[in-house]
């Protein structure tokens, strides 16, 4: 596929994108609120509460989350040279999810659901390191074999821990499984670890586009390939960990959107990178707006609403393989 427009351009459309979706999510929903009312500040006091104490905190909480997923989804893609990999490969959404369930099972909620589900996180990203890095060589397939059994391993446990639960709690527990943005913390520190992840993932870009060769050629060409998986490692797992924090287990956004750009022609990660804040972040709230508007008052978790889009726009992608996939 062979885009029509230029990297620069294209960003400068992502760019734009970015605040429509902004201001498309925080006008719509049960409450109706003009645009134009809203932008010249005549808005009545019923909607500038909604839109400035609900909507908008939750929509720049969605579009952190949404940046974090997609930039480490693009990171994963290179670290683990597997198009299939995406944030939550490692099984650090599984650790984040066995921290959360047992602050729920606990009756716990807040920042002490938000700071055991970020420990649970960290927790798992050690434990795949050590056991990856082991007293051999760290591989991609060595990294990605033991993040899939540990992934497996939370996987058990989150299933016990649902069995055990009450019924009572089950409802929170599997809407915050497929993903829910309702009870999100506030968006500052995940719009700052965002900002600070891409800060420390565009320094290493002419690094990714010759790693992404092969390591033979980023080795030959001067590249310290052991520290750049490491570097990449840590970056990505640490978006992911605070993207689960923020809002719980979300699919697609972190494997679909990176594959997208390269399609349309963002293949250089000086571009891409930062692409994939702008897009991820976008999506997502235009996701999150229809979670909580197509139903209304009724609410969906914003991870099916993903799966629902990123599905048919995965096979799409698996079908144009020689198009960049």
């Amino acid at each position: 596929m062979v885009s029509i427009m230029t990297p620069r351009s294209l960003l400068a459309l992502l760019l734009l994108l970015a605040p429509s979706s902004l201001l498309l999510a925080v006008v719509s929903g049960s409450v109706a609120v003009e645009p134009m009312v809203l932008l010249a500040g005549d808005a009545e006091p019923l909607a500038r509460t909604v839109v400035f104490e609900l909507r908008l905190p939750r929509a720049l909480a969605a579009f952190a989350v949404g940046g974090m997923l997609a930039l480490a989804g693009a990171l994963m893609q290179v670290l683990l040279r597997n198009p299939l990999a995406d944030p939550y490969v490692l099984g650090i959404s599984g650790g984040a999810a066995v921290g959360a369930l047992l602050s729920l099972l606990a009756g716990l909620g807040g920042l002490l659901l938000a700071g055991n589900a970020f420990l649970g996180a960290l927790a798992a990203m050690l434990l795949v390191f050590g056991l990856a890095h082991g007293r051999g060589a760290w591989t991609p397939t060595r990294l990605l074999l033991t993040g899939v059994v540990v992934a497996a391993g939370w996987g058990a446990l989150i299933s016990l821990i649902l069995a055990l639960a009450p019924e009572r709690g089950l409802h929170g527990m599997l809407f915050w499984l497929m993903g829910d943005l309702a009870h999100a913390p506030a968006p500052g520190w995940g719009l700052l670890a965002c900002a600070l992840g891409l800060l420390l993932s565009l320094p290493l870009a002419r690094d990714l586009n010759v790693l992404a060769r092969g390591e033979l050629a980023a080795s030959a060409l001067g590249v310290a390939v052991p520290r750049l998986r490491l570097a990449l490692y840590f970056i990505a797992s640490l978006l992911t960990a605070g993207a689960v924090t923020l809002a719980g287990s979300i699919g697609f956004v972190g494997l679909v959107v990176p594959h997208l750009l390269r399609l349309l022609g963002l293949r250089d990660h000086r571009h891409l990178l930062p692409g994939c804040v702008l897009a991820g972040g976008s999506l997502l709230v235009l996701a999150d707006t229809l979670a909580r508007s197509v139903v209304a008052p009724q609410q969906l978790p914003v991870g099916v609403i993903t799966a629902l889009l990123g599905v048919p726009l995965f096979l799409y992608l698996l079908n144009r393989r020689g198009g960049g996939l």
